[in-house]
């Protein structure tokens, strides 16, 4: 077995066959696996049992994967598979919009979704990993007016009120901050913040810098901090 079953799989999928066939694999690998067959329960189980990655199917009963998806994305940052039935561009960018990590076309080989998993719990891992080695000094802020970013405690404070990141958005605005005034290509910040592995595109770069600037710009229909630099990418101003 290749995984420790510390890692912690909840599986949501309404065909019995599909799903007893990613239980088994998945059980096989060495994982924990959690199942549910609606939506409603996948909330419900993913609360209670905490999952280290969710392979969450779009089309559900009681609630369908994208609310179930937001839903939890407002709660948890657990690195989300979403599985769709039908390759079309609209359903993986609505993933996105509501906070998918990942997806996966059906039918899709069970070679490539278990290393879709090893990625997604790789990156996670490659994250804690990376903030332990380059932990900070408690004094170490970026400071942008009355925009702050301090390092050492993770959190980011616009003015009096602390502004809540999800994990990707934080580690965007660090990285951009870290490169003020530089024009950072779609590419490379998907490089640098996702990681090489990603099977997502820059559409995941252009979501994740809207949610940025609804937060922390004045105006987010003039974003004056995270500027777009046409035909390149994004530059951050401070």
């Amino acid at each position: 077995m290749e995984q420790s079953t510390k890692d912690k799989i909840l599986v949501v999928e309404d065909e019995p066959t599909l799903l007893e066939t990613l239980e088994y694999n998945l059980t096989r690998q060495g994982y924990h696996v959690i199942t549910a067959s609606d939506g409603v329960t996948a909330v419900e189980r993913a609360r209670r049992e905490r999952p280290d990655v969710i392979l969450l199917d779009i089309m559900l009963p009681k609630m369908d994967g994208f609310e179930v998806c937001r839903t939890l994305r407002k709660e948890m940052n657990v690195p989300i598979l979403m599985l769709t039935a039908r390759d079309d561009e609209i359903d993986k960018v609505v993933g996105l919009e509501v906070g998918a990590d990942d997806y996966l076309t059906k039918p899709f080989s069970m070679r490539e979704l278990l290393a879709r998993v090893k990625a997604l719990l790789r990156r996670v891992r490659l994250i804690h990993e990376e903030m332990a080695a380059t932990a900070v000094p408690a004094s170490e802020r970026l400071v942008f007016g009355d925009l702050v970013l301090d390092l050492s405690r993770g959190e980011v404070r616009l003015g009096d009120r602390t502004i809540p990141l999800k994990p990707k958005e934080y580690e965007l605005l660090v990285f951009l901050a870290r490169n003020r005034g530089m024009a950072l290509s779609r590419d490379l910040i998907l490089e640098r913040v996702w990681g090489w592995d990603f099977a997502g595109g820059t559409r995941t770069v252009d979501v994740h810098v809207r949610w940025l600037r609804q937060k922390i710009e004045r105006n987010p229909a003039q974003p004056t901090r995270i500027v777009t630099v046409r035909g390149i990418g994004y530059r951050f101003e401070g």
